[in-house]
């Protein structure tokens, strides 16, 4: 028991020794840092520098600050091997419709945003006209005084979702409207441009 209790002790000693040994010589080992598990069991317990290095475990921390020079060159790179500024945008495009900006093939921003408010009053209207009925006919969405410009016969067949406000301009009528022209059934036509 005393040989045990007497090993540990030293062991103990020689490595606060080296440490302190270290520290006056600027020597440093890789950074260390001591983390105890047990302490937060019991936190009025008396803690001991055994205890410390027997139940604790370490982790590697920083031995040194990293300088600012350091820092800005992994942030921007070195002018000479890889220079990486912050470069301005050259593909942004002036929307005809609003005047906003907005980056190159990608949709305006804030027409985008006037095209999803017109989808959910759509859906609203749809959802409160045909409530949970299946869908059998094709659904058709009128704007105010728009169903007057075609015949009856036009309509029949159709489900009708109306509106009560004028169409947009940007909102073209032949959105909604199926082809006119029949799917073609030949084969003798070749695609263009492959490869």
């Amino acid at each position: 028991m005393m040989t045990k209790l007497f090993k540990s002790l030293t062991q103990t000693l020689l490595k606060v020794e080296d440490a302190v040994i270290t520290a006056i010589l600027r020597k440093f080992q890789p950074g260390l840092c001591i983390a105890q598990l047990d302490s937060i069991d019991k936190p009025n317990s008396s803690i001991s520098v055994k205890d410390i290095w027997k139940d604790g475990f370490l982790w590697g921390v920083p031995k040194h600050r990293r300088s600012i020079e350091k820092r800005l060159s992994r942030k921007f790179g070195w002018p000479k091997y890889n220079w990486k500024p912050l470069v301005p945008k050259t593909n942004l495009l002036m929307c005809r419709a609003c005047g906003h900006y907005y980056e190159a093939h990608t949709i305006c921003g804030t027409c985008y945003k006037k095209v999803k408010e017109e989808t959910l009053e759509i859906q609203k209207a749809m959802e409160q006209e045909l409530k949970l009925d299946p869908v059998k006919d094709d659904i058709v969405v009128l704007y105010e005084g728009e169903r007057e410009q075609k015949p009856a016969e036009f309509w029949k067949g159709q489900r009708i979702v109306e509106l009560p406000k004028k169409r947009p301009a940007w909102f073209h009528p032949n959105l909604l409207e199926p082809t006119t022209q029949p799917l073609s059934d030949s084969t003798e036509v070749k695609p263009n441009d492959l490869a």
